[in-house]
């Protein structure tokens, strides 16, 4: 578990640094400069994405059940995936109407995605994960929206077009991650249960 903690407080806390410390963020860019930021950001997310895999694996192993969901959670979890697949597609096409709408689609697809493992895994070392991610995303959500008002940011209108593409990518990107690769990569089939 000490691996899994120590991955999410390295990924978290350099994704955190807008929300606690924005401030010190933009002080510390202009002092060693934006490539430089992006350099050492990406380092530590790298180093506690890799701790969150390996802690996260090893903690799976120790069961340490907290609560046992109701199967019909499953379901739900399923469905909630779908608007987090598109909000996450969302967020790399331009000028789509999620976009437009919600100014920062893959907080909300991190929302959706740590809020329907939530509901469907009681594990400890589940909960400790999607539990901080989804407690990241809201405050993440919060304080982005907030320096979008502050700095009076209008996002570019949505078109039709880019939107029912980033609702079919969103929808092939849901199926083909629950029928193949979230067995292939995390070793659980939803659908299969």
């Amino acid at each position: 578990m000490t691996l899994l903690l120590a991955g999410l407080l390295l990924f978290l806390g350099a994704h955190s640094s807008r929300i606690v410390a924005e401030p010190w963020r933009l002080r510390t860019i202009g002092r060693i400069g934006g490539l430089q930021w992006k350099g050492l950001y990406s380092l530590l997310s790298l180093a506690g994405f890799v701790l969150i895999v390996i802690g996260y694996g090893e903690a799976r192993q120790l069961g340490l059940p907290l609560y046992d969901p109701p199967a019909f959670t499953r379901h739900i979890a399923s469905l909630l995936m779908l608007p987090a697949m598109v909000l996450l597609v969302a967020a790399y096409v331009p000028r789509n109407h999620f976009k437009a709408r919600f100014g920062h689609p893959m907080v909300l697809a991190v929302k959706l995605w740590a809020l329907a493992h939530l509901l469907s895994n009681g594990r400890a070392a589940e909960v400790i994960l999607f539990g901080a991610f989804l407690a990241w995303a809201v405050a993440d959500f919060i304080a982005a929206r907030r320096r979008d008002r502050a700095a009076g940011t209008v996002y570019p209108a949505g078109e039709w077009l880019r939107t029912v593409i980033v609702v079919i990518v969103g929808t092939a990107l849901w199926a083909v991650f629950a029928v193949k690769l979230h067995q292939w990569l995390i070793g659980v089939a939803p659908f299969a249960r």
